[in-house]
């Protein structure tokens, strides 16, 4: 599933004008030259020689992905930056360790693999899959503590770093959880691997990738449509060839996740032989999150000297001299599948925002791949005390975000979903019009809403339906 040639990839680079200097000198950088930057949303561990001991074991263990994994989706982000195919990323908002079941990791699975299946029927485009999992354990919190009848107590920032329970032994940072966190991350991906690789992705039998739960879903006479016509003309190919095509019994699955927790990251960067540079080897694809994308500080840092693709997530309120002078750092060398950036404005933000970020990037000559996160800009909080998201306000950016970028001459590469395979009830409406009263039935995340299976496949429906021309390679 993840094993790829390790082959050249020369792309003709374009001499461009530059606007802006880089502020850090790259030759200095070395994986724990982070830890002399203002660093935010990082733990505070009570016993620093328990810390140490901990990162010693971790730097010991063996890495959970591939120099040339890296180094192949690097080429396909490439691709998708030039319109040549399409990101679809997904998974939970903050993985679980009791999460890490074989039913919530094949569901999962099954989902990304129906929507990329919409996808690359709809657009007619090849589908890069990378999946918020195998390490998605820590998550930035907007309060370094929570209060409770007037305990306060450190805020739960993910299993990688602590336990959910109100409670002070749950909630004190601890270093164990960095090698438990390793440890699940192997054994999900393990997982996928196998079952990839064995045929659950096969395109002759899409009816592996069934839920049971929404065999009565006003979705499914749609997608079974699709699924018999796929089915026909896969048929069609077979008996003209006449033989099976090998080439529809797997697909190539990667992971990322936003590397937060730095002490993590730096164990799990490495060198590897017969390649230059440092790769962090904990995931294909990490991002950097909103809250930690400061110029000067400890993530931007670390992020420049690694050389997998990396992602930034932008909001509305980043200006476009922060994100030119972003981008130089990160990618100076502008080396094509290097760098992308996810736009997460909210949906009555974007078309505000996000045309001058646009402008900015086209002007100096980048081409990135664009993305749109639709989730994380549209969360709000109930009189109840529940957050959630409102599927008409997701769909909305996507749409608006599709029109953004045709008007600007950009593209959209891709989407950025928080997702499961559960029949959780978190976000309001779609398919089934979930209402407020709805929310209490199933509401399972410790975090963030995510959208349930039928309102997945409804975002990538929505895609093809509204916007499949958008994507293509004919825009400018």
């Amino acid at each position: 599933m993840m094993f790829f040639r390790n082959a050249a990839y020369v792309v003709p680079m374009r001499s461009f004008e530059r606007s802006v200097t880089p502020v850090l000198d790259t030759a200095e950088w070395t994986p724990s030259s982070w830890r002399s930057r203002p660093h935010t949303q990082q733990p505070v561990y009570p016993d620093a020689d328990e810390l140490e001991r901990t990162l010693a074991q971790l730097r010991a263990l063996p890495p959970l992905v591939t120099s040339w994994e890296i180094l192949a989706l690097k080429r396909l982000l490439a691709d998708a930056a030039e319109g040549r195919r399409f990101l679809l990323q997904g998974g939970d908002c903050a993985e679980s360790f009791d999460d890490c079941t074989s039913p919530l990791i094949s569901n999962r699975l099954k989902v990304m693999l129906q929507m990329s299946l919409v996808l690359v029927h709809g657009l007619k485009l090849p589908v890069v899959r990378v999946g918020r999992f195998a390490g998605q354990y820590a998550k930035p919190r907007s309060a370094d503590t929570e209060t409770r009848d007037g305990v306060a107590l450190p805020s739960y920032r993910g299993d990688l770093v602590n336990g959910a329970a109100f409670t002070a032994d749950a909630r004190r940072a601890d270093p164990q959880r960095l090698i438990r966190g390793h440890a699940r991350s192997a054994m999900t991906m393990n997982f996928v691997r196998a079952l990839v690789d064995g045929g659950f992705a096969d395109l002759h039998h899409p009816e592996y990738w069934d839920l049971g739960w929404v065999e009565y879903s006003p979705l499914q006479a749609e997608y079974r449509q699709m699924v018999e016509a796929i089915g026909n003309s896969l048929r069609f190919m077979e008996t003209l060839a006449g033989s099976p095509l090998g080439g529809f019994q797997r697909v190539d699955f990667y992971t990322s996740h936003e590397a937060l927790v730095l002490h993590y990251e730096q164990a799990l960067t490495r060198r590897v032989p017969r390649q230059p540079g440092w790769f962090n080897l904990s995931t294909h694809y990490p991002w950097i999150g909103m809250r930690t994308a400061a110029l000067d500080g400890a993530h931007v840092e670390y992020f420049r000297g690694i050389r997998n693709p990396i992602a930034v997530k932008i909001g509305p309120s980043v200006t476009p001299d922060q994100l030119l002078r972003l981008a130089d750092v990160l990618d100076p060398e502008r080396e094509p599948g290097r760098l992308t950036l996810i736009h997460r404005m909210g949906a009555d933000k974007i078309e505000a925002a996000l045309p001058p970020l646009l402008a900015a990037i086209k002007a100096v000559g980048r081409t990135p791949l664009w993305v749109c996160d639709p989730m994380h800009g549209n969360t709000e909080t109930l009189g109840t005390g529940v957050k959630t998201r409102r599927f008409g306000n997701i769909r909305d950016e996507l749409d608006r975000a599709f029109d953004v970028h045709v008007a600007a001459g950009t593209r959209l590469g891709g989407v950025h979903l928080e997702l499961t395979g559960e029949n959780v009830t978190e976000c309001l409406g779609g398919a089934r019009d979930l209402t407020e009263t709805d929310l209490a039935r199933a509401y399972k995340s410790q975090v963030d809403p995510r959208l349930n299976y039928e309102q997945s496949l409804e975002i990538a429906m929505q895609i093809v339906r509204k916007h499949g021309a958008a994507a293509s390679p004919r825009v400018a």
